[in-house]
């Protein structure tokens, strides 16, 4: 049964959906309808309980990006409203909070080699190496937790490097964010945790990078995801057959170029171009969010033929709008890819290293899986994902 405040809660959140108007889209804010969320769900008078139950466990699916990546970045987004279309693939970030054993705060990425222990104090986390940990932990505590600390144990890893091109990162962010969540027992839906996510990496932490990363960690599956000048986010799941999904996914290899790139310096100067209104940037950008309107098309046709025409143009203009997108090394591998019998091929993410994605015929992927990996290359196929974020209980297990 709902308590009071519960049902004080749900009534002016129906209310406030009632007010918004009904598009058929999934709106970026639908706590509330006005403001931001944390001020919608503190308007609606929902204190949430501090209980932490035994161990809550979250993952978040990383995504390959098909065609659009930059346009979703700042200021591009503001000036003209970019488009991008990613697909969340079988590698995830992964969270687990549990009580603290020593009411202290704890923070743990398995996957880095690194562990942190803090007094139970909210402003001691600005000495934290693990700012993703500490600036989620900081967010969610100060804006739904009244401030209030809690003690708990953070742990995390994530099935890819750190500077992958698989939004590795802000699926981090996100399955943190999902793991606070459920906790807190937040009625956040997939646009908030999103919304959240990018605030945190943003503004909080003042990371370079855009906002389709984010979204989809929180959504996962196939989406053409629309960034508007307003700062409104339209995510679209495109509606694919099962047919030719596997098709797809017979279709694709991923490679591992060897290189974990940082993509901060790339993305800085992309936006010193769109700053500049650098003519040989901007053109670049117009033509990446034309490719993710036509690599839609193409999907929707289920057509890989025309799929990987938009491929091949789309990483050439990425190449035009940083010097550093592509290196000696990853061009050496896209042409091993290519003469092994690969359609088209692009970096996924900001470029300079990370993975390499390739769509090729099915009956020449083993071909060119071994050619790359002969190449000193880590290739491999890719299984596409139709969940995103998502939390659970873990289960109690017998001594």
């Amino acid at each position: 049964m709902f308590g009071a405040v519960q049902l004080v809660f749900w009534r002016k959140l129906i209310y406030g959906l009632l007010q918004c108007n009904v598009t058929g889209e999934r709106d970026m804010n639908f706590v509330g309808g006005h403001g931001s969320i944390e001020q919608s769900y503190l308007r609606a008078g929902y204190n949430a309980p501090f209980t932490v139950p035994a161990k809550i466990r979250s993952r978040a699916p990383l995504r390959l990006g098909l065609a659009g990546g930059g346009t979703d970045v700042s200021p591009y987004t503001e000036d003209f409203g970019g488009a991008v279309l990613n697909a969340t693939i079988d590698r995830y970030a992964f969270a687990f909070i549990e009580p603290s054993p020593d009411w202290k705060i704890h923070f743990v990425a398995n996957d880095l080699g690194v562990e942190e222990c803090w007094p139970l104090d909210i402003d001691a986390l600005d000495g934290s190496n693990l700012r993703l940990h500490a600036a989620v932990y900081r967010r969610m505590v100060r804006s739904f937790g009244g401030g209030r600390p809690l003690a708990i144990k953070v742990t995390t890893m994530v099935d890819a490097p750190a500077g992958s091109g698989l939004g590795s990162s802000s699926a981090l962010v996100v399955a943190l964010v999902e793991a606070f969540r459920s906790i807190l027992s937040l009625p956040l839906g997939p646009y908030d945790i999103a919304q959240l996510a990018f605030e945190i990496e943003r503004v909080d932490l003042a990371l370079p990078g855009g906002r389709q990363d984010q979204y989809a960690a929180s959504f996962g599956g196939l989406n053409y995801i629309e960034f508007m000048q307003n700062g409104r986010v339209i995510v679209n799941p495109l509606r694919i057959s099962r047919d030719f999904l596997n098709e797809l996914e017979a279709s694709l290899i991923t490679c591992f170029s060897g290189v974990s790139r940082q993509s901060e310096t790339i993305i800085q100067e992309q936006q010193r171009g769109m700053s500049a209104r650098s003519a040989k940037t901007l053109d670049a950008l117009h033509q990446l969010k034309v490719d993710a309107s036509e690599m839609k098309s193409a999907l929707l046709r289920a057509d890989i033929g025309e799929m990987a025409t938009v491929l091949e143009r789309s990483w050439a203009a990425k190449k035009e709008t940083a010097a550093a997108v592509s290196t000696s090394d990853i061009e050496r591998l896209m042409q091993v890819g290519l003469d092994a019998g690969a359609l088209a091929g692009k970096v996924s993410g900001a470029g300079g290293g990370g993975f390499v994605m390739f769509l090729a015929r099915p009956e020449n992927r083993l071909r060119i899986v071994q050619a790359l990996n002969a190449a000193g290359a880590q290739a491999s196929g890719a299984q596409l994902t139709i969940n995103g974020a998502e939390s659970w209980a873990a289960p109690i297990l017998s001594s």
